[in-house]
């Protein structure tokens, strides 16, 4: 009985080694074989060089954008009118809310100039406008657009009634002058009430009926600078 026991002793400690031997390599397996990935995160790890390609190309084109606008405004800026730039002209009816647009031949004495020059040389046009265009209404201008290509000026209008006669007047020391009805300003002469002869600033202090436009345009032009 002491052999038998002996002999099963004997095997059953190399089968419990062997065993243990077993267990202790397959939990030791993954640590010396390589992680195996599923297709998503293989596809979260890996680059992805066409987003970036076209996150990229949309960086670049918001700044080509940039500069394309910066050139342009910096070439208007520094654009000059030659002969053949197109003259656009608009003159509005404020009262009516119309509109007509002609294309004119740019006139010499803008020729040369650019934003800044022909902006001043509106300005003044816009203060001291000729005789013609107060008769007609003109009331302001703007410039709309301008390049070396084209320009654009509009001219607003207060289209006046034809009178069959006027009256003379003084506000703030100049002349300015009425239709018939005494309460429209026809023209703003821009004449100076104490440059005319006394007795006729007396008249015109009261105001000073003119019984046609051939006699206001007489006076006009003796007494216009």
């Amino acid at each position: 009985m002491k052999t038998v026991k002996g002999i099963g002793l004997f095997l059953i400690y190399p089968l419990l080694m062997l065993g243990i031997g077993f267990y202790t390599g397959v939990k030791a397996a993954p640590f010396f074989e390589p992680e195996e990935t599923t297709r998503e995160e293989q596809q979260i790890l890996e680059p992805l060089p066409l987003q970036d390609e076209l996150n990229d190309y949309d960086v670049v084109s918001e700044e080509d954008a940039s500069e394309e606008m910066a050139s342009t405004e910096v070439a208007a800026a520094g654009a000059t009118l030659c002969v053949d730039t197109k003259y656009v002209l608009e003159e509005a009816d404020i009262l009516n809310h119309t509109v007509t647009e002609t294309s004119v031949r740019l006139p010499d004495k803008y020729i040369g100039m650019d934003r800044e020059q022909f902006l001043q040389a509106m300005e003044t046009y816009e203060i001291s406008p000729p005789l013609s265009e107060q008769e007609r209404g003109f009331v302001d201008l703007e410039v709309i657009s301008f390049s070396r290509e084209r320009v654009v000026v509009r001219k607003n209008y207060r289209f006046l009634q034809p009178s069959s006669s006027f009256y003379l007047a003084v506000y703030d020391n100049e002349v300015i002058v009425y239709l018939e009805d005494r309460e429209t300003v026809y023209i703003e002469t821009h004449i100076r009430l104490d440059s005319l002869p006394e007795q006729l600033q007396e008249q015109i202090i009261e105001m000073m009926w003119v019984e046609d436009e051939e006699k206001l345009y007489s006076f006009l032009e003796n007494y216009s600078s």
